[in-house]
């Protein structure tokens, strides 16, 4: 049984132990279930065994009990703290041990993965994957600072801020030589900015529209006409190769002509990749200047 289950007191009449048969009277005795024994015999045959102490809890002591444990007073204390339990509340965990309530939420709150210390209600964190981190735990792997609740980008089990991601991962463009953070294009197997991809002339973006590169600079079909294209000495429009059908040039001294540009002023005969003759600035086919 349990406190209350036996009975203390100094022996006024003439009894002996149940068990050791040794007189009672004027001795302190133990009454239990209806015997009568001296203390010693109380201890070794009645008496419970403290469940952290192992040893008999005595009549002197005092004793606590829960689900059919016993405990000394003195040995109910916090497995973890140490801190006493009497009228205080607790739990009964593994091997018998008794926590109290905030050690209880320490040990079964998720651990940090930056620190391994318990998150416990009320901390600020970071989840990710299952994964928890206190809120100042959660750093950039490459500067080390806060991210916090911050953007981050994760790389196999490292997570960066978005600056370091941008100058150790990002593709850089290969005309300001910034990191390309989203968008962008490509051209010639090289990254840009498509807001460095423009027009030489006008500046305006490119991306997704007909173009063309001489050298290092790009034009629009527009620009290219006006600024950049050779004038046709025929028709003395732009000879504009490269958007869209192929073009043909013929130069001849310092001018050029479209292929079908390219013809006898006298009989309009074409002369591309044919004979002809210059007379007076004017071309002519083999034939024609012998009628002139």
């Amino acid at each position: 049984g349990g406190p209350g289950s036996y009975t203390v007191g100094t022996m006024s009449e003439r009894f002996d132990c149940h068990y050791c048969r040794d007189a009672l009277h004027g001795k302190k005795y133990v009454q239990k279930e209806g015997r009568h024994c001296c203390v010693k015999c109380f201890e070794k045959f009645c008496a419970n065994t403290c469940t952290e102490c192992k040893k008999p809890i005595g009549a002197d002591s005092k004793e606590l009990h829960f689900k059919n444990r016993y405990w000394h007073d003195n040995c109910f204390r916090c497995f973890k703290c140490y801190t006493s339990l009497v009228n205080e509340p607790f739990m009964l965990r593994e091997n018998n041990k008794v926590w109290c309530s905030n050690c209880t939420a320490k040990e079964d709150a998720p651990r940090c993965k930056g620190c391994f210390k318990p998150i416990i209600a009320g901390d600020q964190n970071v989840e990710y994957k299952k994964m928890v981190w206190h809120k100042d735990c959660f750093t950039c792997s490459q500067c080390k600072q806060v991210i916090g609740s911050g953007s981050f980008f994760p790389k196999g089990d490292d997570f960066y801020c978005v600056s370091c991601h941008e100058h150790k991962f990002a593709k850089t463009c290969a005309k300001c030589k910034n990191p390309i953070t989203s968008g962008g294009l490509t051209y010639q197997e090289k990254p840009w900015h498509s807001e460095c991809f423009i027009c030489s002339n006008c500046k305006n973006q490119l991306g997704g529209k007909r173009f063309t590169a001489v050298e290092d600079e790009f034009y629009c079909v527009e620009c290219y006409k006006e600024c950049v294209a050779k004038k046709c000495a025929g028709c003395k429009n732009p000879i504009t190769a490269g958007f869209g059908r192929g073009t043909s040039v013929v130069n001849y001294e310092d001018e050029s002509w479209h292929d079908y540009c390219f013809k006898c002023t006298k009989c309009a005969r074409g002369l591309a990749n044919k004979r002809f003759v210059c007379h007076n600035g004017k071309i002519y086919c083999a034939e024609c200047p012998k009628r002139l």
